[in-house]
């Protein structure tokens, strides 16, 4: 279960706006959660909360294709991304790294910046604790699920090798 308050933005939210395209040569999650959203929203990291929840309209994580995108909004303690619609690429990736996306346009429509979310992933529930309201989502498929619990998809490969070594 994922409980936070809600960062909501608006549509086409690039991977420039989710970290700017100067600190590429970064690679460290940490590193790149220092500058996360800082050109499009320069107080976003001062009123980040671990466990919170971004959320935007159409296309977010559009742009460039890169990992530093999603790693940075993770590692900024953001539980999950809520949009009407991702990037593939973006979709993908973030699901590499372990940070989960739900696409709900209900949800999107019918929240505010600030409201209080409970999400659970495998329910398939989203529900609006400022407003009251429940959504309903698509739970991930069972390998989409394992490989999110597992923090990403390296951490996932490296639980399977171990096992087979058992």
């Amino acid at each position: 279960m994922l409980k936070g308050k809600v960062h909501k933005y608006g549509a086409d939210v690039d991977t420039d706006a989710i970290v700017p395209g100067r600190y590429l040569n970064l690679s460290i999650t940490e590193e790149l959660a220092k500058h996360c959203m800082e050109d499009a929203d320069p107080d976003f990291l001062k009123r980040v909360r671990p466990g919170d929840i971004m959320m935007a309209t159409t296309n977010f994580g559009c742009g460039s294709s890169r990992e530093h995108a999603p790693m940075a909004i993770k590692g900024s303690g953001i539980s999950c991304v809520i949009a009407k619609n991702f990037a593939r690429i973006f979709f993908r990736n973030a699901i590499n790294i372990g940070l989960p996306l739900l696409e709900c346009e209900e949800a999107v429509d019918k929240t505010e910046n600030g409201d209080t979310l409970e999400v659970d992933l495998s329910g398939g529930t989203i529900k609006n604790l400022t407003r009251g309201l429940t959504f309903a989502v698509s739970p991930y498929p069972d390998f989409m699920a394992e490989l999110i619990a597992a923090g990403g998809l390296i951490e996932y490969t490296r639980r399977r090798l171990e096992s087979r070594r058992v």
